[in-house]
């Protein structure tokens, strides 16, 4: 028997016998993508603190502000440099792993991992709106792909702990190991595979422990239970309309906002200072929504913001954060977005107080979360982790069944409308780019792909020799009801059987994408 046949014949056997394996690597990953994480989170509380500092120091005095400025257009100048550098180290970071598990781009892991620390830290020094929790997810990938070369770990497992990196560094980043988890399953690869599954808990669960010691265990949004009256849940259901809409709008306009700014025919060492500098201009004026968001979190949580400012308030960050999401620079949008949806849920909180009087004004911060989850279903087209994740950031079970009621219609309307889900846009905007097919393509070791058959799929009920795996494809394995069977030509798939296709390298972004359509339909 060949090496190369040899190699294949023991992957598969090793698939049927990785349950172990699969916790020690879950564990490395956790403890690599949680310590990278952690170290990003503290670099930008540094960086926001000290900004604001800055701030308070050159207000009001011209000559400071001058000085002031042209440090900002050098900071946007040297962020450009290194986007240049290493141009998958730009932007939110979620696209780009989910391109990386795809078979679309294969970046240097230490080189995004340069950029994403000091191109975002500088980014959010310089005030931008830009958030961690991107970059953590795809600092935490690349974590995971620097222990998977020192450990020289194979393809299948390597894109294994990308993914799981991923959302260890999004466990850490809001110290929410369940949506982490729930993130990778359900945004990046649209199916529930239990070898996954298992090392993605075991991942997250340990970056979101080291976050812990350094942060503390105290969640994100504290505030006391309230519940909803059900008499009023059809208040909920105009509600998850309302947010259906603000999320096809949001991906319309940052569509839109991206692409005007590539039109714009000036290099980007010249357009990303001006940006910087601009930030430097909001922040005299309304420092509020710089960065993040935290500060806009602060005022819901702790002030009475009136409906007017509440308003301004969103409208600006909205801007702003376009114009700072289309520049490319380094830093994420998830929560800049969950505040955006918080604000929202503010408005029709207010709106709803002011107008029926068993909506009492208890119930503000109610409306206030479900913002947050129904925004988020809309836009990134994930609704269960949105839920989870909102219960993860508030600690509260009793709002979970608004917390359902708003997302899934929020989601409903924005499938209804047809705009295309965030992060697939900007993951779409990657395969349209003339990427060159690096090395990692080129090789003839094969990966493991594992899918669930879903119900109503083009492939269930069909025999394997039936259907059009391609020529480089070849289905290895076949689970049902907990039982391993080796398929052979005329085993017939069925609707929940859990098949592991064993697919070429050389062919592997094509032969994914395919896959993919013949078995979801």
């Amino acid at each position: 028997m060949r090496n190369k046949d040899k190699s294949t014949f023991r992957k598969i056997e090793f698939h049927r016998k990785e349950s172990f394996y699969l916790i020690v690597r879950g564990l490395e990953v956790g403890i690599a993508s949680g310590l990278i994480a952690v170290l990003y989170r503290f670099l930008l509380s540094f960086a926001e603190k000290y900004l604001m500092k800055i701030i308070d120091f050159v207000k009001g005095n011209p000559g400071k502000v001058a000085v002031w400025f042209v440090i900002l257009a050098l900071i946007g100048f040297l962020v450009s440099m290194l986007v240049k550098w290493e141009v998958q180290g730009g932007g939110s970071g979620i696209p780009q792993v989910n391109g990386e598990i795809k078979g679309y781009i294969n970046p240097s892991w230490w080189r995004v991992i340069l950029v994403k620390l000091f191109g975002g830290t500088a980014s959010v020094f310089s005030g931008l709106s830009l958030g961690r929790e991107g970059p953590s997810v795809q600092l935490g990938g690349m974590a995971a792909k620097g222990v998977a070369r020192f450990t020289k770990a194979d393809k299948t497992t390597e894109l294994r702990m990308i993914s799981c990196g991923a959302g260890a560094g999004m466990a850490a980043a809001f110290n929410a190991p369940l949506a982490g988890t729930m993130f990778v399953l359900e945004e990046i690869h649209h199916t529930f595979d239990k070898s996954l599954l298992c090392m993605g808990i075991v991942s997250s669960i340990t970056a979101d422990y080291i976050s812990k010691l350094f942060f503390g265990q105290n969640t994100v949004f504290n505030y006391d239970t309230v519940n909803f009256p059900l008499k009023y849940y059809w208040l909920l259901i105009i509600m998850g309309f309302f947010l259906g809409l603000c999320g096809c709008a949001y991906n319309v306009c940052m569509g839109k906002a991206q692409d005007l700014y590539k039109k714009i025919k000036i290099p980007n060492y010249i357009k990303l200072p001006i940006v910087f500098v601009f930030s430097g201009v909001i922040g005299l004026v309304m420092p509020q929504i710089l960065c993040g968001g935290h500060s806009m979190e602060v005022i819901l949580l702790k002030e009475n913001p009136s409906l007017t400012y509440l308003i301004v308030l969103l409208t600006t960050k909205f801007l702003f954060g376009a114009i700072c999401f289309a520049s490319g620079a380094p830093g994420g949008t998830l929560y800049p977005l969950c505040i955006l949806g918080a604000y929202m849920g503010a408005i029709f909180g207010t709106v709803s107080v002011n107008s029926f009087s068993a909506i009492t004004p208890a119930m503000w911060e109610e409306f206030v979360v479900i913002g947050m989850a129904g925004l988020f279903a809309s836009i990134v087209r994930s609704p269960i982790t949105g839920i989870v994740l909102v219960f993860e950031l508030t600690g509260n079970m009793n709002n979970i069944l608004p917390l359902a009621v708003v997302s899934l219609i929020s989601y409903a309307t924005a499938n209804f409308i047809g705009v295309t889900p965030f992060y697939e846009y900007l993951f779409e905007k990657i395969v349209s780019t003339d990427h060159k097919k690096p090395s990692f393509f080129e090789t003839d070791e094969k990966v493991l792909e594992t899918y669930t058959i879903p119900v109503g799929s083009p492939v269930a009920k069909k025999k394997i020799m039936d259907v059009d795996w391609g020529k480089h494809c070849v289905v290895v394995s076949v689970e049902r009801n907990g039982v391993s069977i080796t398929p052979k030509g005329d085993t017939v798939i069925k609707e929940g059987d859990e098949i592991v296709v064993l697919v070429s390298q050389r062919r592997f972004s094509r032969d994914i994408e395919k896959l993919e359509h013949m078995i979801k339909g």
